[in-house]
């Protein structure tokens, strides 16, 4: 999902966290007016739970994008089917804590922003619920048949206010339709996914029963599947990174060999223009001297034989200095004799001349084995293409320095920029080729930019292998290829920046 600056209206964010905040606040104070002695009669209850909830919310699970998930979904449904809509409200305002929060990335209206969603979300659940049935603190459970089908639709409806908030507070931040904000905020199919939410509110309505029954010592009976929940999140979340990394490297195996293939094509045409061009004019030459010199022997001029041969002589010694010229060019790194500063320079001053873009250079004299140099200019090389490609910036600044235990390449630029979090154009993949560049030579590989921001490409090597072989460049390279947040109830966070608020995606 990949932020589009032109339709992104601040004024409409903010207009919308306002419109969400304050009659959620509004509302809630008018009923604990209301009713207040709901409120008195639980209040120690209604204090343990925000605070439960709030412990919850301050563990998640790290997913895709800036993703989280929270496993709190259960607890907030065990206080929407205990309690009124309005007592139930209010802790889900008070318990949906957000570790940003403490952290003060988000703003103070952010903030509220996402606890006020959560509470219109388990308000709406809890209307539902009770509705349909009497169940609740003081009342045993009914006929099992309509709890099953309140906890089911409670859950539901829980779901689509908080998607709903989310994805429209999503769409306006990052000009993204909303459709495709709640497909992405989606994990797996939609049929998995409901079926999900389901299995979560009759694990929040069987806690509730427990509870009920033996209440605080029902509390390692509620921890407990949570706790597991965590883990099996973790262990889901790993493989579903190692199967998206094993794609992604493929893709980019696949796209350094298309490389391969048309550098060794255009590699081709050169040796093939060299040859009929040089080597072929010689020849020739040499050939019309070879016939010249024989027709003088025939007629006896041995002094212009001598001459010609003298000629001949010349014509072999220039062929094999031109054979020699093309073994060496074919053997030659693209860095030439002069090393990686020169190699960078001439090729950003060839760019240079057919674009406006002003080249900023500061390139330390470092000695480094030729395989990693190779890598830093390929690496360099493709960074310049993409920003000329993609960035529209005026300036770039190419760095290459000792930094405490690290060589570090830097490319920065003040174009465009880009969200860092989505997903790379269709059928580009410079930035995936060279994050593959430098995990071949053992480099770490960090990229930051936001939409409007330019971008920062930063490539540490450790030094230690100042003194180990390296592996080859794997694109053999002698020219590289050019080539939001609101935050739910349970959880799906996307932070493109560090104000954002958490979308949530339960699981």
């Amino acid at each position: 999902m990949k932020a589009n600056p032109a339709k992104v209206d601040r004024r409409k964010v903010l207009a919308f966290e306002l419109l969400v905040s304050v009659p959620t606040l509004v509302g809630g104070g008018i009923l604990i007016a209301h009713d207040p002695a709901a409120f008195r009669h639980y209040w120690g209850e209604l204090i343990f739970w925000a605070a439960l909830i709030g412990l919850v919310e301050l563990l998640p699970v790290p997913a895709w994008r800036g993703l989280t998930i929270s496993v709190g979904f259960p607890l907030l449904m065990v206080v929407a089917f205990l309690y009124d809509p309005a007592a139930a409200s209010v802790v889900a305002l008070v318990g949906a804590s957000d570790p940003r929060e403490f952290r003060r990335e988000v703003t103070p209206l952010r903030a509220l922003f996402n606890r006020c969603q959560v509470a219109l979300s388990v308000l709406a659940a809890s209307a539902f619920f009770h509705a349909l049935t009497d169940f609740g603190r003081e009342t045993k459970p009914g006929p099992w048949v309509i709890l099953l089908f309140a906890a089911a639709g409670a859950s539901l409806v829980d779901y689509a206010v908080n998607s709903g908030l989310v994805a429209t507070f999503v769409s306006l931040r990052t000009g993204v339709p909303i459709g495709q904000v709640t497909r992405e905020l989606r994990i797996g199919r939609l049929s998995e996914f409901l079926l999900s939410y389901f299995g979560l509110g009759l694990v929040g309505l069987s806690l509730a029963i427990l509870y009920n029954s033996v209440e605080v010592w029902a509390l390692p009976a509620i921890l407990a599947p949570l706790l597991f929940a965590r883990q099996m999140f973790f262990r889901s979340q790993a493989l579903e990174e190692a199967h998206k990394e094993l794609q992604d490297r493929e893709q980019v195996l696949r796209s350094l060999s298309n490389a391969m293939a048309e550098e060794r094509a255009d590699e081709r045409l050169q040796i093939a223009g060299y040859l009929h061009d040089d080597l072929a004019q010689v020849l020739f030459r040499l050939s019309i001297q070879v016939d010249v010199a024989r027709k003088l022997l025939e007629k006896g001029q041995t002094d212009d034989v001598a001459v010609q041969l003298d000629k001949i002589r010349h014509s072999k010694q220039e062929t094999s200095d031109r054979i020699r010229a093309l073994i060496r060019d074919l053997h030659r790194s693209p860095l030439g004799a002069k090393g990686l500063a020169e190699a960078l320079e001439s090729f950003t001053d060839e760019v240079g001349r057919d674009s406006s873009i002003r080249f900023h250079r500061d390139v330390e004299d470092i000695e480094l084995p030729a395989p990693i140099a190779l890598l830093v200019y390929h690496i360099a090389r493709e960074g310049v293409m993409n920003a000329l490609k993609h960035a529209q910036p005026r300036d770039v600044w190419i760095a290459v320095r000792e930094e405490d235990d690290d060589i570090v390449l830097s490319l920065k630029d003040n174009g465009v920029g880009f969200d860092t979090e989505a997903a790379g154009p269709e059928g580009h993949f410079g930035m995936a080729m060279m994050r593959e560049r430098a995990q071949v030579g053992g480099g770490r590989f960090e990229v930051e930019s936001a939409p409007g921001e330019g971008a920062t490409i930063t490539v540490k090597f450790p030094k230690s292998l100042l003194q180990q072989e390296v592996p080859p460049d794997p694109s053999n390279a002698r020219s590289g290829a050019p080539e939001a947040g609101a935050s739910p109830d349970t959880p799906g966070t996307v932070e493109p920046a560090p104000g954002d608020s958490r979308p949530t995606v339960r699981a």
